[in-house]
């Protein structure tokens, strides 16, 4: 994995990395707090020259540091249920689902957005997904390690049995005739976001009980997955806090 914010994160959930690269010269002194807590767990430390880990890295912003870890794994579909039947929060289920996002940026990002509003769990399909890579993992800035990703094989029959947990399913659609403000997300929720350009595919479209849309005031028609997937999000997070008196 690459980049600060998820080294940490996997620090601080506990996980040690086997070794951890660290750029030689200013990178050294100015992580030394992160490289002395992997060094006490037992990491093996090694400076590397910046060309190593680019090339390592390829595109992704590293930051100068790497960490080589066990990688992440999905959450089966079983535990998905198990959770549900046995469900030990207060507030209802608040679940995305993402159906068709196989841009790995795109999917960090929406990790991301999901962990900081709080939702209980990511659903993806076992087809037609990103996966849980390291680039994932840094542009999550250590969502992917705590928010948990469910692989369901079909996911029309996974929406379909998270009705008889009394979980409403919502679809966004650019074609929808309700706006995203009129729709309810107070109760138990899964928010299903399309991938971009082609949308949700027409069995998940079938399996919502409704379909929103956002507000384009502007000449685009449509924004980003991620940023869509923010936007949607904090809407269940605001009206959530209403009903909680927050």
């Amino acid at each position: 994995m690459f980049g600060v914010h998820a080294v940490r994160a996997l620090l601080a959930r506990g996980e040690v990395p086997r070794v951890l690269w660290v750029q030689e010269g200013e990178a050294q002194q100015r992580l030394a707090e992160l490289i002395d807590q992997a060094r006490r767990g037992g990491a093996r430390i090694e400076a590397r020259p910046r060309e190593e880990l680019d090339r390592l890295a390829q595109e992704v912003s590293h930051q100068g540091i790497v960490a080589f870890a066990a990688p992440l794994a999905f959450e089966s579909e079983a535990a998905l249920w198990f959770k549900l039947e046995a469900w030990p929060h207060e507030a209802p289920p608040l679940l995305l689902v993402l159906d068709g996002v196989t841009d790995v940026h795109n999917f960090g990002a929406c990790l991301r957005s999901a962990d900081a509003a709080g939702v209980h769990g990511v659903i993806v399909p076992k087809d037609k997904a990103a996966p849980l890579n390291a680039t994932v993992r840094k542009v999550a800035c250590g969502a992917a390690e705590s928010v948990p990703v469910y692989q369901v094989t079909n996911l029309a029959r996974a929406l379909a049995r998270l009705k008889e947990f009394g979980v409403w399913i919502t679809g966004t659609a650019g074609e929808a005739e309700t706006l995203l403000y009129d729709a309810e997300f107070s109760g138990a929720t899964a928010l299903v976001m399309g991938a971009e350009g082609k949308g949700m595919r027409r069995l998940t479209r079938e399996a919502c009980d409704g379909l929103v849309k956002l507000p384009m005031a502007g000449s685009v028609s449509s924004l980003n997955v991620s940023v869509a997937t923010g936007v949607c999000l904090f809407e269940a997070v605001r009206q959530r806090r209403l009903v909680a008196g927050g």
